[in-house]
């Protein structure tokens, strides 16, 4: 090792955010230490105080201390704590530390264990960078005519060569300190990780609050997709068919116009209730989809004002549906009904609406042709539909029926699966 690698692995920046680090250790250590000094030199006895008692005592008072810091390293968030010191001073990568309190018997333990070995480190480091620094520069001094004498150089040791050694003598103590601080940095950074990263009890809470994230974030989607998809679909369609008859069907451009205002004014909302979502973190911000009753005919409504033509037919009383069901089935109807405008927008739309067994059925065809294939790469609009009937405890089926492409959905009605249906969403 070249004198400048040397150098640099005892002074430079990462050894010395290291000293740092053990210096806080040693002052963290302080509180446990005095509490054990009480209690140690007293026993010792000779009149020794916290600052002038005898080298047993003092480690006496450490070896007591030591258990003190273990109980407190118990304490869940002493792993924030020393989390927060060991990323910003041990030079290892951040994401390899646990985040938060500490959870469970397994990574209290290892957080004590962590804190007791910190302390414990920067104790005796911080101790000896504060005794040997000046002893060593009174070493090297020797050679000084009257630091002899301020020193009370003993006779025995009142030697020439002594005192030509002094210099290096104290040079060395100096590089043993720093050898010493930089090895014992290099322990706490490698241990760090070990004792402060994540438990199988953190990694699981971790891909719990991940998959938690994912379900949220996929509702958005499905959300967004539904909501603004169907409606920038309607309003493309209207607005063409507009164009199309501007000058010979003045009343049904005033009609697609209405439509388009609604439509847009609608899902303005449902787009600002998204992405407050979004920007503050909040589900309940979110505003539920309207359900079958409160909207299926203005719906419908919007879709024939593309030109379109609708036949639906309800059969059975959609106001008595439970919430959960109307809500998601208007998202399904919704989405059907927007495939269909841009896959086969000329193509008459078969809208039934049935109830039988506890099951409500939505069945929705229309004249296949080549618009009503796959588009290359795929769409989302059947997998969010799909979602939306699996999450009930229903079933999806869609596909070409001879010369139509139908789409059928069934939503059982108990409250059991509805219940459990909520809370997944």
């Amino acid at each position: 090792m070249s004198p400048r690698t040397a150098a640099g692995a005892l002074l430079g920046r990462t050894a010395r955010l290291r000293w740092v680090h053990l210096v806080l250790g040693g002052a963290l250590l302080m509180p446990f230490w005095l509490v054990g000094s009480l209690v140690v030199l007293p026993l010792a006895g000779g009149g020794e105080t916290l600052l002038s008692g005898s080298v047993s005592g003092q480690f006496g008072a450490y070896a007591l201390a030591l258990p003190l810091a273990a109980l407190a390293g118990l304490f869940p968030l002493v792993r924030p704590l020393s989390v927060a010191m060991a990323r910003a001073l041990c030079g290892v990568d951040g994401v390899r530390f646990a985040e938060g309190p500490a959870r469970g018997p397994a990574a209290r333990r290892r957080t004590a264990a962590w804190f007791t070995l910190h302390v414990g480190v920067g104790g005796l480091l911080s101790g000896a960078m504060l005794a040997l620094p000046p002893f060593a520069v009174a070493v090297m001094l020797l050679p000084v005519p009257g630091v002899r004498e301020f020193l009370r150089v003993p006779a025995s040791l009142d030697r020439t060569w002594v005192y030509l050694l002094g210099p290096l003598a104290g040079l060395a103590m100096l590089l043993a300190l720093a050898a010493c601080a930089t090895a014992a940095g290099a322990l706490l950074a490698r241990y760090a990780p070990v004792l402060l990263g994540p438990t199988p009890a953190d990694r699981l809470a971790a891909a719990e609050a991940r998959a938690a994230e994912l379900a949220v974030r996929n509702r958005l989607a499905r959300e967004l997709h539904d909501a603004v998809g169907h409606a920038l679909s309607a309003v493309t369609l209207q607005a063409s068919a507009a164009r199309r008859v501007l000058d010979r069907d003045p009343a049904f451009v005033r009609e697609a116009l209405t439509a388009i205002e609604d439509t847009t004014r609608r899902t303005v909302g449902e787009l600002d209730a998204v992405l407050g979502l979004l920007r503050e973190g909040d589900e309940a911000a979110l505003a539920p989809a309207p359900t079958l009753a409160e909207d299926l005919s203005g719906l419908l409504a919007r879709t024939r004002a593309t030109g379109t033509p609708v036949d639906a037919a309800v059969e059975t009383d959609i106001a008595s549906l439970p919430a959960l069901v109307s809500r998601e089935a208007y998202r399904i109807v919704q989405e059907g009904l927007a495939n269909s405008l841009r896959h086969a927008a000329s193509s008459p739309i078969a809208l039934r609406i049935t109830e039988a067994a506890d099951t409500v059925e939505i069945v929705m065809e229309n004249a296949l042709s080549e618009a009503a294939a796959p588009r290359p790469g795929g769409g989302n609009g059947l997998k969010g539909i799909a979602d939306r009937a699996r999450l009930l405890g229903g079933s999806c089926t869609a596909g070409p029926d001879g010369d139509r492409w139908r789409l059928t959905v069934r939503l059982p009605l108990t409250t059991g699966r509805a219940g459990s249906a909520g809370g997944a969403r």
